[in-house]
């Protein structure tokens, strides 16, 4: 597995050995072992998510405010722009955004520490994301920003408008959010 830093460098994308031939493909996707040696994180997946959508349905920026998930994320069909946000207040990064193209072709995963935003938009006709996570799902800690807060400038690989949950509409600006007080 080869390591790529990112201009937040908590958030690592990871890019698998791919062994391949004229029948397919062979990779593995998740080794604790080379996970804990190669990136330095030994962190515990306890839940694991599968998503499918269609293009330009934006999923995000979500977080637990208690609870947090670190998120391993990839693409298995399709690509996505996947964003994280640093929500540590205490950061030097603190407000700022990475974000990565993850694609079924190209096989990286995103690693997304706990204290951070996430959400990705479908670039491809459509797209399933599988992602593992840190701790599990707590809908009573969740949180959602804005995808479009100006204070963001997130740069969203978009084609006309997104499509949006209802939640995802209602949430709430970074200057107004809760955010990790680490």
């Amino acid at each position: 597995m080869k390591v790529i830093p990112t201009e937040i460098p908590d958030v690592l994308i990871l890019e698998p050995h791919v062994f391949g031939d004229e029948r397919g493909f062979f990779y593995e996707s998740y080794n604790e072992q080379a996970f804990l040696e190669k990136v330095g994180i030994s962190e515990r997946f306890v839940q694991d998510n599968h998503s499918r959508s269609a293009k330009n349905v934006l999923r995000g920026l979500h977080y637990q405010i208690q609870q947090p998930q670190g998120k391993l994320v990839r693409a298995v069909v399709g690509e996505i722009f996947d964003v994280a946000v640093d929500l540590r207040q205490r950061s030097r990064f603190f407000g700022q955004w990475v974000g990565v193209r993850l694609s079924a072709q190209n096989k990286q995963q995103l690693w997304v520490p706990a204290g951070f935003g996430h959400g990705f938009v479908v670039v491809s006709d459509y797209a399933e994301v599988l992602y593992k996570t840190t701790d599990f799902y707590a809908p009573a800690h969740e949180r959602s920003l804005r995808w479009d807060d100006p204070d963001l400038a997130i740069a969203w690989a978009l084609e006309g408008e997104p499509r949006l949950s209802a939640k995802d509409q209602a949430g709430k600006w970074l200057r107004d959010a809760e955010v990790f007080d680490k």
